[in-house]
């Protein structure tokens, strides 16, 4: 007598085919939800640079958003113990006041150029960043005594 005998092996089982469908949508709709997220939120995160004038022609669109607002400065009131600074901006077509509390830089002046960076709060701007415009010509002092004229002047203002 023989054992028991073992059958034939089967044939390999032929595999079902993975219909690529649900990958393929859900990997769009991942995609799909990250271009919204992205870019739904840079919208809200862009900061504009204007002019008065081109803030006063788009008022409507810009009111209560952040932006950085440029010209020249007029009518200026700084008050150094309280560092309460207020100022009107202006280009010559529009202006607007400003009002910013810190600390303000030696070439912050009338007539000087500034970028205020901030919000409007009714019609007055209030600034949380100044930003003074310098002349971009440096001069090298010629003589010893200018020398040490700019020296100890600059040691008056660290004080």
């Amino acid at each position: 007598m023989t054992g028991p005998q073992t059958p034939p092996p089967l044939p390999r089982a032929r595999r079902r085919r993975k219909n690529p469908l649900p990958t393929i949508l859900a990997v769009s709709a991942l995609l799909g939800l990250t271009g919204i997220i992205a870019f739904g939120n840079l919208s809200k995160s862009v900061e504009y640079f204007k002019t008065p004038t081109e803030y006063a022609q788009e008022q409507a669109s810009l009111q209560g958003r952040s932006l950085r607002l440029g010209g020249l400065v007029r009518d200026v009131d700084y008050n150094p113990q309280t560092q309460n600074l207020s100022f009107t901006i202006t280009d010559g077509g529009a202006s607007f006041p400003v009002h910013y509390v810190g600390g303000v830089s030696d070439l912050f002046r009338e007539n000087q150029g500034v970028i205020v960076r901030g919000r409007f709060e009714g019609e007055t701007f209030a600034a949380t960043e100044l930003i003074v415009k310098h002349s971009e010509k440096y001069e090298v002092p010629q003589t010893q005594s200018a020398l040490k004229d700019m020296l100890r002047s600059s040691e008056v203002v660290s004080e």
